[in-house]
């Protein structure tokens, strides 16, 4: 029970019984390591660029396929805050049609989501606490990250940046509170509780995971890029665009625990 009794109070006293606050103090200390991994100071200096897909993916069949379930039902809202077609639209904006192809996804990122398909058949109470450390952490940071890749990727116009734009959100203040609202009001059990906390700081174990893969990746091609380059020697990964080689690895989740999360 040390989880919850942890979840349950930070510096400032007691956080009582809302779930949304509990998952909030859970996390505090994983959400701080996370905003501060190299990757993430880099992209909020506008020195990287991109969201990611298939975590995104994984997440929303999941939800898709549980929308009827007690825990699921109350924070479903697709034509709110899902995001998959988004990250589809932005991708294929800067890599083309066969974008699929080109990507290189992270061995991490591909951890994340076999635990995602794992609770989605096996627990969907907790897919609570991936859907609302994402959603409300994009709705929370979304215009403030969309301008930060709007000016580090030189863009003229909104093509790309579809991922941080909510339409069917006029509010996201008001939503934050609504989704708080139904959040809390799914009835679990002490011990499901204590598993949707636990499963909440594990997902910001898999975001730090995945952020520190991707700075590899990133170190492996920029190095590339620097050194001359040999007459006979060419690793196909370096051929594309210098979009592509800055952003290897696009699909991890580089907006959701930026700037948003502690808005949440």
């Amino acid at each position: 029970m040390e989880t919850m009794k942890s979840a349950r109070k930070n510096e400032t006293g007691d956080v009582g019984s809302d779930l949304s606050e509990q998952i909030k103090a859970a996390t505090k200390v994983n959400h701080v390591r996370a905003e501060n991994t190299q990757l993430m100071l880099s992209y909020q200096k506008g020195q990287i660029t991109l969201p990611q897909y298939k975590i995104y993916k994984a997440l929303e069949e999941e939800l898709d396929r549980n929308s009827s379930h007690p825990a699921v039902a109350p924070i479903y809202f697709p034509q709110e805050l899902a995001r998959l077609e988004a990250l589809e639209a932005d991708l294929e904006h800067f890599f083309g049609v066969n974008w699929r192809k080109m990507v290189i996804v992270p061995s991490a990122t591909h951890r994340y989501e076999q635990r995602l398909r794992k609770i989605g058949k096996e627990s969907p109470e907790l897919l609570v606490a991936h859907a609302y450390t994402r959603y409300l952490g994009d709705l929370s940071g979304g215009q403030v990250l969309g301008k930060i890749t709007q000016k580090s990727l030189g863009l003229s116009s909104k093509g790309g940046l579809s991922f941080f734009t909510f339409p069917g959100v006029t509010s996201p203040n008001r939503f934050k509170q609504l989704y708080r609202s139904r959040m809390n009001s799914i009835e679990l059990t002490e011990e499901e509780k204590e598993e949707v906390l636990k499963e909440a700081v594990a997902a910001f174990e898999f975001n730090i995971q995945v952020f520190d893969d991707l700075q590899k990746m990133l170190s492996v091609t920029r190095e590339a890029v620097d050194q001359p380059e040999p007459s006979a020697v060419r690793t196909s990964i370096f051929t594309f665009s210098p979009i592509m080689q800055f952003t290897v690895g696009v699909c991890v989740a580089l907006t959701t625990i930026g700037m948003g999360l502690y808005a949440l």
